[in-house]
């Protein structure tokens, strides 16, 4: 997955760390739910075990291995009972674009008090989404404009009567309440909203007319230190391709130090611990600086394509109303060796153990007679580069998203025991949240809060991309409460498989894994995604939620919408 742990819990029984095998009997009778999934179980541990297989490379996409994890996966769906998704085909392209830029000029910045410049790295970074050999901003004058956001539902609008045009847009990461204890606040307090992840303020500042965008980071509200930022954002970038090239996109966008960021301010005769505590109350305007800005680069592109897997269950009554399940087929193919030599990144959990689950609920869903709405099923691409496969479908639905009623991700389950609670990525977001604790009830389990809600994991997997256009979808996992061990035996092991296995070459299957917790998940899941294929309403967003707008639009745009 690219940069979230969902399921709030791991294991030790790895493939490095396992040495004998698990129990995977629960101590407890059956649920309903999962006498249903059972006879579907050995679908999943069949197709994690071959998904995360060394011949498969580690299933990087546009490469020569793709076609081979394509076929499998097509034939699994197919073994499952579904039906080809995309109009009579399983697959729909996914065209993207590598941009890697280089030969960066230091950033400079004139009209203040003394001529600054700042080096590419060490003190900004910067891309472009445009679809461009070259990049060069040009004295673009310089607007502090706080937090970039524009949230009507909340009366808040950092851009209001000011003209972006030109014009480079200087912004503070994450949102005006990050600092709270509580949750509490316009923007849910410590609880990061999209509003505060650096993907809005970008896009935001492309709809504003902005030239360019510069962040400034700032180690605990960003969540991460500037080695991240620094690697991320210096070799090549991917993008969904888009007809225009993506030429209604800012000229760049980028990052800039805290220290290099106070330096400006003070050039232009402000200071910046001043105007973000200006910036976090409500009514801030933006302040421009007086001072221009100038930097460039190049751009080396690379076009391909790679493919998401679509299979449906068609529904027996309202077959034009869909339910969506997804889950990322695409892991890092080859990298870098560990101490064996071993450089293939198998990503077991990651996410093989996700596209088995799906391929699993939908044989459980077929088993079961299908439901009364069509079940979509999606292995989707290029999530680990950016959420590509899922954007794209999101961009180019092959079912309308105002019929779509709502859906079920999974990411990265991992091998443990049963857990007495459950979470919600993202907190009480929108209807689904009943719907999950209905069906925790229904279980005999308690709902845990989100751990760690300032780092924004809900916007960090694929369907992000389907509820920031409003459609909403479950996110949740294990909790890390054991049966057996407590929360002590499970944030070990959350400890131990993100610092030893996550993204590494080790997350690799094992004969040994305790299949208990993931069968355990597997029910709730089906439970979940029968809610909604059996239901007959339509969740939306909890009224100031930053989807319940666009989702509202999308409905009534055309008859018969949600």
């Amino acid at each position: 997955m690219i940069r979230t742990l969902f399921v709030a819990t791991a294991t030790l029984a790895l493939a490095a760390c396992a040495t004998t095998p698990a129990p995977e009997a629960p101590t407890a009778s059956l649920t309903s739910a999962e006498e249903a999934v059972a006879p579907s179980i050995p679908i999943m541990k069949a197709m994690t075990k071959r998904l995360s297989a060394d011949d498969f490379e580690g299933r990087a996409p546009s490469t020569a291995t793709e076609p081979k994890v394509l076929d499998y996966i097509e034939a699994e769906f197919k073994k499952a009972g579904l039906q080809p998704g995309n109009n009579g085909q399983w697959l729909q392209e996914v065209p993207t674009v590598e941009i890697t830029g280089s030969h960066y000029t230091p950033m400079a910045i004139t009209g203040g008090s003394q001529p600054l410049s700042f080096a590419f790295g060490d003190q900004y970074v910067a891309t472009s989404y445009r679809v461009t050999p070259h990049t060069r901003v040009e004295n673009s004058p310089l607007v502090f404009v706080g937090y970039g956001i524009n949230a009507p539902e909340l009366g808040w609008n950092d851009y209001a009567g000011v003209d972006m045009k030109g014009k480079t847009a200087v912004i503070l990461v994450n949102d005006p309440d990050y600092a709270m204890e509580s949750q509490d606040g316009l923007f849910k307090g410590r609880r990061m909203t999209y509003y505060g992840r650096w993907t809005y303020k970008f896009e935001e500042a492309a709809r504003q007319g902005a030239a360019a965008a510069i962040i400034v980071h700032d180690t605990f509200p960003a969540a991460y230190g500037w080695n991240v930022v620094n690697s991320s954002w210096t070799g090549a970038q991917y993008y969904v391709q888009k007809p225009n090239n993506a030429m209604d996109q800012t000229q760049a966008n980028g990052w800039i130090q805290k220290p290099a960021a106070e330096a400006i301010l003070k050039d232009a005769g402000m200071d910046l611990a001043t105007l973000t505590a200006a910036a976090q109350k409500k009514g801030f305007k933006a302040v421009p600086l007086g001072l221009n800005v100038s930097f460039g680069f190049d751009n080396a592109i690379r076009k391909s394509t790679s493919h998401n897997v679509v299979g449906i269950l068609p529904g027996k009554t309202r077959p034009d109303e869909y339910v969506l399940y997804s889950a990322h087929w695409d892991h890092l193919g080859r990298c870098t060796p560990d101490a064996t030599g071993d450089d293939i990144c198998n990503g077991a959990v990651d996410n093989a153990t996700g596209v088995g689950a799906i391929t699993a609920l939908a044989d459980a869903s077929h088993r079961a007679g299908g439901a009364e709405r069509s079940q979509v099923f999606i292995a989707l691409t290029l999530e680990e580069s950016g959420l590509l496969g899922s954007e794209y479908y999101a961009q180019n639905p092959i079912y309308p998203l105002n019929r779509t009623v709502g859906g079920v991700n999974i990411d990265a389950l991992l091998p443990g025991g049963r857990v007495r609670d459950y979470a919600m990525t993202g907190g009480d977001k929108s209807d689904l949240n009943d719907l999950f604790r209905q069906a925790l009830k229904e279980q005999g389990l308690v709902e845990a809060p989100e751990g760690t809600p300032e780092k924004g994991h809900y916007y960090r997997s694929d369907h992000f991309s389907l509820a920031k256009r409003g459609v909403p979808m479950f996110t949740a996992g294990r909790g890390s409460d054991w049966v057996d061990g407590g929360k002590e035996a499970g944030e070990a092991a959350e400890e131990e498989y993100t610092k030893h296995h996550y993204h590494a070459p080790s997350d690799e299957w094992s004969d040994n894994w305790n299949w208990a917790g993931l069968a355990q998940d597997l029910a709730l899941y089906y439970r979940l995604g029968q809610m909604l294929a059996n239901g007959d309403t339509w969740p939306n967003w909890r009224a100031t939620d930053e989807f319940r707008a666009i989702r509202d639009k999308s409905c009534a745009a055309h008859s018969g919408g949600c």
